[in-house]
């Protein structure tokens, strides 16, 4: 059975407190591992929540901004230590290449994994299509440049039993059937339907632009800042960051399942709070406040 899971390593934005780490979330998809901008301490986070070096394929970063990018350096390091059997594809703003290089290169170690670098530039675009996936980004609104990112799984058939009965389609013919797109004179469309395939997108820091909500759109699981609540709403336009409520709005216009809040700033005590306030914004699907070492599943194709 394939995985597909967000584990939570880290939540919170600029420094860490007591309570939580700087950012850094890794997406369990089918056989494949996406960590999405590790901050600074999250080779000890992946021990926490039982993720190996082993487990990653693709590191993805949004901007170079400290809590978001500082703990490249020993991710890395630890992927060419543990000798990782496989590939390793980096993301991350071309603009940043010198901070990318810096870290890449921190200190002395010796490389043994082929790590790609594939930066993305201008308004973003598609990064990667496999069989499960396509890859792409898009440009967000911030002091230094920034990227969400979307994946998007092909849509399949879902056949249809009671139509499979009635043309007479049964057994290994089923199988032929799907393989071929017609047996007999019937056709795939005579006998099933579209089956959307799942949706997920990650946005991090940002003030409300097209692409937060091109990158929202009918997604299963959105993963997005709500770095201020509602009141300090100018602050969060003034250093680029989004509020509970707007980042509520954003998933309800948008027809997000399961909503992910998480990057809270330090001056707020209360997290329930967060989700009072995108609750009043409207949002009524399902609603995760992320805490550190949170494991959410992505929700089940409808």
């Amino acid at each position: 059975m394939s995985v597909r899971e967000l584990v939570v390593l880290g939540t919170a934005s600029q420094v860490p407190t007591r309570h939580r780490n700087h950012n850094g979330y890794l997406l369990r998809w089918d056989g494949e591992g996406i960590l999405f901008d590790p901050g600074e301490g999250t080779q000890r986070q992946m021990l926490r929540a039982g993720v190996a070096a082993h487990d990653l394929n693709r590191l993805c970063v949004t901007h170079f901004h400290g809590d978001h990018s500082l703990g490249l350096a020993g991710v890395i390091q630890r992927i060419n230590l543990d000798r990782v059997p496989h590939p390793v594809t980096a993301h991350y703003p071309r603009s940043g290449q010198r901070f990318f290089d810096r870290l890449r290169y921190a200190t002395a170690y010796r490389e043994s994994v082929a790590l790609a670098e594939e930066p993305v530039g201008g308004e973003g675009g598609v990064l990667a299509e496999t069989s499960s996936y396509t890859l792409d980004a898009r440009r967000l609104s911030h002091p230094v440049e920034s990227y969400g990112y979307r994946l998007v799984e092909p849509d399949g058939r879902r056949m249809l039993p009671k139509l499979l009965a009635e043309h007479g389609i049964s057994g290994p013919d089923v199988g032929i059937l799907q393989r071929d797109g017609s047996l007999r004179g019937v056709t795939l469309d005579d006998v099933s339907e579209v089956r959307r395939g799942q949706r997920f997108a990650f946005v991090m820091d940002t003030r409300l632009c097209e692409g937060v909500s091109e990158l929202a759109e009918g997604c299963d699981l959105l993963v997005i800042e709500s770095t201020f609540l509602d009141g300090d709403h100018q602050l969060a336009s003034d250093h680029g960051h989004l509020t509970a409520g707007q980042a509520a709005r954003v998933a309800a216009e948008g027809g997000v399942r399961h909503l992910v809040l998480t990057h809270f700033s330090q001056r707020y005590s209360d997290p329930e709070e967060f989700e009072r306030q995108a609750r009043a914004a409207g949002f009524t699907g399902e609603l995760t406040v992320a805490r550190d070492l949170d494991r959410i599943q992505v929700p089940k194709r409808i």
